[in-house]
């Protein structure tokens, strides 16, 4: 290296040193950016859902609270005069042979009305997905009845099954059969499970999305095979079906040991007349309502509202453990990666 090539020389080492020295003092006011930008993320991310989160706690959080403070007292709603009585509420319904009579009426009423919902949504699903002729109008009209209100919808099937002035009455009075007391037991059952099958429409509509997912090749792949239709059904759709499925089930399990308003359907007007429907309706919401709004006692529904949470919780865990090894995810999920 020459002489007259050192000041070039220095002058690039010199350049090298500015940049790193740049690039030093530079670097903690990136990091102080990156974090800026997190922390902005963090507080849109919050303000954004602090409605729904005021909400969870105010509307779901503290009535639970308080009303888990009510099971472990004997307030009525009105009189000052109550008292501390600690898991006497919960003895006393462990005890009560009404709670576990309408308990198993519940339960053998989930386990009628989710199958039967099911089966009835996906085979209108089936059939609304074919080419049919004015598909979208009849997907419409089989999806009609889940959005009517519920209180409409009791209505509805109390004219409707009306022993004296109900259509159902009429339509066996034309074939020469006697009418039929179907708001009393024990035709009161088949009222109310119609009344939940008339609603399967939202079924419809969530196994219909399920059916559109499922990929053509794979059915064309079973045609060539020489799989029959039913074949393909079984071993094709319901595997790619069995989340939609389960979702279903879960989800109908819990709307069915919470109905209410089917079961208001074949009562009188007047909050006193719950303690007087059919005794095949008399079921666990419906023990409950009678206690908070006939008896008074809101302590001890308290109580039975809080056991048939846990009991939900339970039958909701049994039912991920039992379907566990025959629930097809087409991306598995994040918990068993």
């Amino acid at each position: 290296m020459s002489v007259g090539q050192l000041p070039s020389v220095a002058a690039a080492q010199a350049k090298k040193v500015t940049k790193a020295t740049k690039r030093l003092r530079s670097a903690p006011r990136a990091e102080r950016t990156r974090t800026s930008m997190t922390t902005r993320r963090r507080r849109a991310f919050y303000a954004f859902t602090s409605p729904w989160i005021i909400g969870f706690l105010l509307l779901t959080v503290g009535p639970m609270v308080y009303a888990l403070w009510l099971s472990f007292t004997t307030f009525d709603g009105i009189s000052p005069r109550w008292h501390y009585v600690g898991l006497g509420n919960y003895r006393e319904l462990f005890a009560d042979p009404v709670t576990w009579d309408a308990l198993g009426r519940t339960g053998l009423f989930a386990v009628t009305s989710v199958p039967l919902s099911i089966v009835a949504g996906l085979a209108l699903a089936v059939l609304v997905n074919r080419p049919l002729r004015a598909r979208g109008l009849l997907r419409t009209l089989l999806y009609l009845p889940a959005v009517v209100p519920p209180v409409g919808a009791g209505l509805i099937f109390k004219q409707l099954f009306n022993r004296d002035s109900g259509a159902a009455n009429g339509v066996l009075h034309l074939v020469g059969v006697d009418a039929v007391a179907w708001l009393d037991d024990p035709y009161a059952r088949y009222v109310m499970l119609m009344a939940v099958l008339w609603a399967a429409g939202n079924i419809m509509i969530i196994s219909l999305a399920g059916l559109q997912d499922v990929p053509r090749e794979l059915h064309e792949a079973a045609r060539i095979d020489g799989a029959s239709a039913w074949r393909t059904f079984r071993s094709i759709t319901v595997p790619l079906l069995s989340p939609v499925l389960l979702f279903q089930t879960v989800t109908g399990m819990i709307a069915s040991v919470q109905t209410v308003m089917p079961l208001l359907l074949t009562a009188n007007s007047g909050p006193q007349s719950v303690t007087s429907i059919p005794q095949a309706n008399y079921m666990y919401t419906m023990h409950v309502f009678a206690e908070y709004f006939a008896l008074g006692r809101y302590g001890y529904a308290s109580a039975l509202l809080w056991v048939l949470f846990v009991l939900i919780l339970i039958a909701t865990g049994l039912i991920f453990k039992v379907t566990s090894g025959v629930v097809f995810y087409t991306v598995e999920p994040e918990a068993k990666k």
